[in-house]
């Protein structure tokens, strides 16, 4: 395997200084200079702008090596993971975008308060920052990897240096400028996996191979995950989607309902080439190096290319975290600010602007913290969407079944899916059940025991 120079690291480098520098740039030139285009954008963006920003965290740096780490691990059948998003973007364009954009809220528990009250909406907010905290985290890891290996320094270095970058990136722009320096960043990004895939069987000399050497699992409908982990990639997913806060801010920002319905089907589009390229680069992988952490699955291959293609990659993978972290960071700093920080301090317009920038710069680095002490990064991923799961189930309880839905039992049941999602994780999946199914069921049992034994009061 080729290992770069000190020539070729500092070309690298330079690559990707140089991307840094036209995005910031770009980001400093179309920045928000108001709460309103910070939050929303004025609510002028695309669709297609839009439908490119929806799709951030699901092809985005951690899901895009945390993908590519599963099908090392289990075989094609990791690339459901990406999939699935394929469909849960039609069904929320069909069944949610327009109720969330006719509403007029850009928080999922802003829409929540309308139908639960108070209560229930700090509690799907709090839950919301638990979720997105842990996908950065994800992030920050699966950037590191990548950064990493390129640069050859330690995995903290490398995530500290992702975290004062993209920190500055988002919290100057906001939603306005993120939405269309998005456009980079995907662009940047897809080039970037289609130059791995390339290089990859180029060097595995085409599929046959692969198929011939590895197990024959590596290329079933499920691997070694099973059915029931890949129906739960279709549940997380969807649930992620029906409540994830920066989708409902990106819904939020269309110019219209039927914008916003538009953008779930090009957001859908751009998720089916990305989650096949990804299984194909992870079972390539595995072919060429079986004795591999298969947290690199993906950075590996770029040590084995021209340096200048490598110097492209390694763009593409900043790109891929850039579009994640500030997606996701924006997103909790707008349920910081749109929950607890207006409604008890009640700023002037200017100083909510100011503070939220200031929230956010903060929020960049929590996720430093625990890069450290996080797991696989497919578990995690799919973890923080079993959370955000029990949020879409009372959602959509609330919106069709409101018959069902009292705020005393929606704000039991997000804390009891809460604590045992949580429990059922760390205790490993306990026989065989994903916590996806804790989180879909749980808070579900809660509504309905309220309904049943008659201790619902009235929402306010």
């Amino acid at each position: 395997m080729d290992r770069f120079g000190y020539g070729d690291t500092a070309l690298i480098v330079t690559m990707v200084v140089l991307y840094i520098a036209l995005t910031a740039w770009l980001t400093a030139r179309s920045r928000s200079k108001d709460s309103g285009e910070f939050m929303v954008g004025a609510r002028s963006t695309p669709a297609v702008v839009v439908g490119i920003l929806m799709v951030s965290e699901f092809v985005g740096a951690k899901s895009t090596i945390g993908t590519a780490q599963g099908a090392f691990e289990s075989g094609m059948a990791a690339s459901w993971a990406v999939l699935s998003a394929a469909v849960g973007f039609p069904l929320f364009g069909f069944f949610l975008a327009r109720k969330l954009y006719n509403s007029g809220e850009y928080t999922i528990s802003g829409a929540i308060f309308q139908r639960y009250g108070r209560s229930t909406q700090l509690i799907v907010s709090l839950i919301m920052i638990y979720a997105l905290l842990l996908v950065n985290v994800g992030n920050y890891i699966s950037g590191a990897a990548a950064i990493a290996t390129v640069l050859k320094i330690s995995l903290p270095l490398a995530a500290l240096i992702i975290a004062v970058v993209s920190t500055f990136y988002f919290a100057l722009g906001g939603m306005k400028s993120l939405a269309y320096v998005n456009l980079w960043h995907s662009g940047v990004k897809y080039l970037g996996v289609l130059i791995v895939l390339a290089v990859a069987l180029s060097m595995t000399g085409g599929v046959a191979p692969i198929q011939a050497a590895l197990p024959a699992f590596y290329f079933t409908w499920d691997g070694t995950l099973g059915a029931s982990t890949i129906v739960a990639f279709f549940i997380g997913n969807v649930g992620a989607i029906f409540s994830t806060q920066y989708i409902v801010q990106a819904v939020a920002s269309t110019r219209s309902a039927d914008a916003a319905r538009h953008a779930t089907f090009i957001a859908a589009g751009l998720a089916i080439p990305l989650g096949i390229a990804l299984g194909l680069i992870g079972v390539a992988a595995r072919y060429l190096y079986p004795d591999m952490q298969s947290l690199y699955a993906l950075p590996i291959f770029m040590q084995s290319m021209n340096v200048f293609l490598a110097g492209l990659v390694a763009v593409s993978l900043v790109a891929a975290i850039f579009a994640g972290v500030s997606t996701v960071a924006l997103a909790i700093a707008s349920l910081v600010v749109r929950d607890f920080y207006v409604p008890f301090c009640q700023p002037a317009p200017a100083q909510e602007f100011r503070v939220t920038r200031w929230l956010a710069l903060g929020i960049g680095f929590v996720p430093l913290l625990f890069v450290l002490c996080a797991p696989g990064l497919m578990n995690l991923s799919f973890f923080t969407r079993a959370l955000r799961l029990s949020i879409s189930v009372v959602a959509i309880i609330g919106l069709y079944l409101p018959f069902f839905g009292g705020n005393r039992g929606a704000t039991c049941g997000l804390l009891a899916a809460t604590v045992t999602t949580t429990v059922w994780y760390l205790l490993g999946d306990p026989h065989g059940i994903d916590n996806m199914y804790i989180a879909l069921v749980t808070p579900a049992l809660v509504i309905l025991a309220e309904r049943l034994f008659g201790w619902r009061r009235p929402a306010r």
